[in-house]
Protein backbone atom coordinates (compact mmCIF):
# COMPACT_ATOMS: atom_id res chain seq x y z
CA UNK A 1 0.00 0.00 0.00
CA UNK A 2 1.44 3.47 -0.65
CA UNK A 3 2.69 5.62 2.35
CA UNK A 4 -0.60 8.65 2.51
CA UNK A 5 1.08 11.76 3.69
CA UNK A 6 -0.81 14.50 4.42
CA UNK A 7 0.43 18.59 4.78
CA UNK A 8 -1.91 20.15 6.47
CA UNK A 9 -2.02 24.09 4.83
CA UNK A 10 -4.61 27.47 6.02
CA UNK A 11 -4.43 31.13 5.45
CA UNK A 12 -0.83 32.63 5.98
CA UNK A 13 0.85 29.56 6.85
CA UNK A 14 4.93 29.95 5.87
CA UNK A 15 5.74 28.56 2.27
CA UNK A 16 8.68 27.25 2.74
CA UNK A 17 7.66 25.04 6.03
CA UNK A 18 5.17 23.19 3.93
CA UNK A 19 7.00 23.08 0.45
CA UNK A 20 10.38 22.56 2.11
CA UNK A 21 8.85 18.76 3.40
CA UNK A 22 7.19 18.49 0.08
CA UNK A 23 9.84 18.91 -1.94
CA UNK A 24 11.38 15.90 0.07
CA UNK A 25 8.73 13.70 0.82
CA UNK A 26 7.01 13.98 -2.72
CA UNK A 27 10.07 11.91 -3.88
CA UNK A 28 9.59 9.11 -1.96
CA UNK A 29 8.71 5.91 -4.12
CA UNK A 30 5.16 4.43 -3.67
CA UNK A 31 3.69 7.64 -1.53
CA UNK A 32 0.57 9.71 -2.18
CA UNK A 33 0.76 13.27 -0.84
CA UNK A 34 -2.02 15.11 -0.49
CA UNK A 35 -2.11 19.03 0.67
CA UNK A 36 -5.12 19.09 3.12
CA UNK A 37 -7.51 21.84 4.87
CA UNK A 38 -10.47 22.29 6.48
CA UNK A 39 -12.11 23.60 3.19
CA UNK A 40 -10.91 22.62 0.03
CA UNK A 41 -8.80 25.14 -2.16
CA UNK A 42 -6.43 27.74 -2.37
CA UNK A 43 -4.66 28.46 1.00
CA UNK A 44 -2.34 31.84 0.89
CA UNK A 45 1.23 31.94 2.37
CA UNK A 46 2.08 34.73 5.31
CA UNK A 47 3.33 37.06 2.61
CA UNK A 48 -0.16 36.48 0.46
CA UNK A 49 1.73 36.23 -2.73
CA UNK A 50 1.74 32.62 -3.13
CA UNK A 51 -1.24 30.32 -2.84
CA UNK A 52 -1.02 26.20 -2.35
CA UNK A 53 -4.20 24.25 -3.28
CA UNK A 54 -5.72 22.06 -0.64
CA UNK A 55 -7.18 19.28 -3.18
CA UNK A 56 -8.70 17.20 0.30
CA UNK A 57 -10.41 18.32 3.49
CA UNK A 58 -9.75 17.02 6.84
CA UNK A 59 -12.68 14.62 6.52
CA UNK A 60 -11.54 13.04 3.29
CA UNK A 61 -8.21 12.15 4.64
CA UNK A 62 -8.86 10.72 8.06
CA UNK A 63 -6.17 8.08 7.71
CA UNK A 64 -3.04 9.26 6.76
CA UNK A 65 0.46 7.18 7.56
CA UNK A 66 2.52 10.92 7.76
CA UNK A 67 0.82 14.20 9.13
CA UNK A 68 3.00 17.17 8.51
CA UNK A 69 2.23 20.60 9.74
CA UNK A 70 3.76 23.76 9.13
CA UNK A 71 3.63 26.87 10.62
CA UNK A 72 3.36 30.55 10.14
CA UNK A 73 1.69 33.77 11.88
CA UNK A 74 -1.66 32.00 10.69
CA UNK A 75 -1.23 29.11 12.94
CA UNK A 76 -2.48 31.91 15.36
CA UNK A 77 -6.18 30.94 14.20
CA UNK A 78 -5.80 27.32 14.96
CA UNK A 79 -4.59 27.54 18.62
CA UNK A 80 -8.86 27.14 19.85
CA UNK A 81 -10.14 23.63 19.91
CA UNK A 82 -12.05 22.80 16.47
CA UNK A 83 -11.93 20.91 13.52
CA UNK A 84 -8.08 20.89 13.03
CA UNK A 85 -7.53 19.50 16.48
CA UNK A 86 -9.78 16.77 16.07
CA UNK A 87 -8.38 15.57 13.07
CA UNK A 88 -4.93 16.01 14.37
CA UNK A 89 -5.64 13.98 17.45
CA UNK A 90 -7.64 11.27 15.23
CA UNK A 91 -4.92 10.87 12.59
CA UNK A 92 -1.95 10.80 15.24
CA UNK A 93 -3.54 7.64 16.42
CA UNK A 94 -3.26 5.56 13.17
CA UNK A 95 -0.11 7.70 12.02
CA UNK A 96 3.26 6.34 11.52
CA UNK A 97 4.79 10.13 11.92
CA UNK A 98 3.43 13.06 13.45
CA UNK A 99 5.54 16.18 12.21
CA UNK A 100 5.32 19.57 12.56
CA UNK A 101 8.00 22.65 11.28
CA UNK A 102 8.38 25.90 12.97
CA UNK A 103 5.42 27.05 15.12
CA UNK A 104 3.31 24.03 13.51
CA UNK A 105 4.20 22.94 16.99
CA UNK A 106 2.20 25.34 18.51
CA UNK A 107 -0.51 23.48 17.01
CA UNK A 108 -0.28 19.87 17.48
CA UNK A 109 0.33 21.41 21.06
CA UNK A 110 -2.37 23.04 21.16
CA UNK A 111 -4.26 19.65 19.91
CA UNK A 112 -2.61 17.82 23.18
CA UNK A 113 -0.29 16.20 21.33
CA UNK A 114 3.09 17.17 22.95
CA UNK A 115 2.08 17.39 26.37
CA UNK A 116 4.93 15.77 28.20
CA UNK A 117 6.98 15.52 25.03
CA UNK A 118 10.50 16.68 23.73
CA UNK A 119 10.05 19.87 21.03
CA UNK A 120 11.34 22.04 19.12
CA UNK A 121 9.82 25.25 17.33
CA UNK A 122 11.08 28.34 16.07
CA UNK A 123 13.40 30.24 18.50
CA UNK A 124 11.07 32.96 19.05
CA UNK A 125 8.29 30.55 19.78
CA UNK A 126 9.69 28.46 22.67
CA UNK A 127 8.54 29.97 25.34
CA UNK A 128 5.23 29.54 24.40
CA UNK A 129 5.61 26.04 23.36
CA UNK A 130 6.87 25.69 27.01
CA UNK A 131 3.60 27.16 28.11
CA UNK A 132 1.56 24.49 25.80
CA UNK A 133 2.87 21.30 28.00
CA UNK A 134 5.58 20.56 25.66
CA UNK A 135 9.46 20.33 27.08
CA UNK A 136 11.00 23.00 24.59
CA UNK A 137 14.60 22.13 23.27
CA UNK A 138 16.84 23.83 21.20
CA UNK A 139 18.38 21.83 18.49
CA UNK A 140 16.57 21.76 14.81
CA UNK A 141 15.37 18.67 14.58
CA UNK A 142 13.73 16.56 17.99
CA UNK A 143 12.33 13.38 18.17
CA UNK A 144 10.21 11.84 20.90
CA UNK A 145 8.77 8.57 19.94
CA UNK A 146 6.45 8.76 16.58
CA UNK A 147 6.18 13.07 17.07
CA UNK A 148 8.78 14.80 15.16
CA UNK A 149 9.35 18.59 15.45
CA UNK A 150 11.39 20.59 13.32
CA UNK A 151 12.97 24.40 14.30
CA UNK A 152 12.11 27.29 12.05
CA UNK A 153 11.48 27.42 8.39
CA UNK A 154 14.30 25.75 6.60
CA UNK A 155 14.93 22.91 9.52
CA UNK A 156 11.69 21.06 8.05
CA UNK A 157 14.30 20.52 5.09
CA UNK A 158 16.41 18.38 7.12
CA UNK A 159 14.02 17.16 9.04
CA UNK A 160 11.97 15.73 5.74
CA UNK A 161 15.46 14.76 5.01
CA UNK A 162 15.64 12.50 7.94
CA UNK A 163 12.13 11.07 7.84
CA UNK A 164 12.89 10.20 4.19
CA UNK A 165 15.66 7.86 5.70
CA UNK A 166 13.50 6.13 8.13
CA UNK A 167 10.69 5.24 5.76
CA UNK A 168 12.79 4.15 2.40
CA UNK A 169 16.69 4.25 3.73
CA UNK A 170 19.58 6.08 3.93
CA UNK A 171 20.79 5.54 0.50
CA UNK A 172 17.54 7.06 -1.26
CA UNK A 173 17.39 9.97 1.61
CA UNK A 174 20.92 10.95 0.64
CA UNK A 175 19.91 10.32 -3.25
CA UNK A 176 16.76 13.01 -2.56
CA UNK A 177 19.14 15.30 -0.83
CA UNK A 178 22.17 15.30 -4.03
CA UNK A 179 18.71 15.86 -6.51
CA UNK A 180 18.12 18.67 -4.77
CA UNK A 181 21.60 19.61 -4.58
CA UNK A 182 20.72 20.56 -0.48
CA UNK A 183 24.31 21.43 0.28
CA UNK A 184 24.18 24.79 2.73
CA UNK A 185 26.85 27.30 2.11
CA UNK A 186 25.01 30.51 3.44
CA UNK A 187 27.04 34.18 2.96
CA UNK A 188 26.57 35.13 6.93
CA UNK A 189 26.46 32.97 10.11
CA UNK A 190 23.39 34.37 11.42
CA UNK A 191 20.78 31.51 11.03
CA UNK A 192 20.77 30.81 15.06
CA UNK A 193 20.21 33.47 17.67
CA UNK A 194 23.36 32.64 19.48
CA UNK A 195 25.48 33.34 16.37
CA UNK A 196 23.22 36.41 14.71
CA UNK A 197 24.25 40.33 15.72
CA UNK A 198 22.39 41.28 18.43
CA UNK A 199 20.62 44.11 16.56
CA UNK A 200 18.96 41.24 14.46
CA UNK A 201 17.91 39.31 16.51
CA UNK A 202 16.06 41.64 18.64
CA UNK A 203 14.45 43.00 14.85
CA UNK A 204 13.61 39.55 14.38
CA UNK A 205 12.05 39.12 17.60
CA UNK A 206 9.99 42.27 17.21
CA UNK A 207 8.83 41.42 14.02
CA UNK A 208 7.64 37.83 15.46
CA UNK A 209 6.08 39.23 18.03
CA UNK A 210 4.05 41.93 15.65
CA UNK A 211 3.33 38.95 13.33
CA UNK A 212 1.84 37.13 16.85
CA UNK A 213 -0.20 39.58 17.52
CA UNK A 214 -1.65 40.54 14.14
CA UNK A 215 -2.17 36.78 13.78
CA UNK A 216 -4.34 36.66 17.40
CA UNK A 217 -6.26 39.56 16.17
CA UNK A 218 -7.34 37.93 12.95
CA UNK A 219 -8.15 34.81 14.84
CA UNK A 220 -10.56 36.46 17.01
CA UNK A 221 -11.97 39.13 14.48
Amino acid sequence: MPQKIAILIYDRFTALDAVGPYEVLSRLPDSELTFVAEEPGPKRTDTGRLALYADATLAELRDPDVVVVPGGPGQAALMDDGPVHEWLRAAHERSTWTVSVCTGSLILAAAGLLEGRRATSHWTALEELGRLGAEPVAERVVWDGKLVTAAGVSAGIDMALALAAKLAGEELAQAIQLGMEYDPQPPFDAGAPHKAPAPIVEAVRANARFESEVGQQLATS
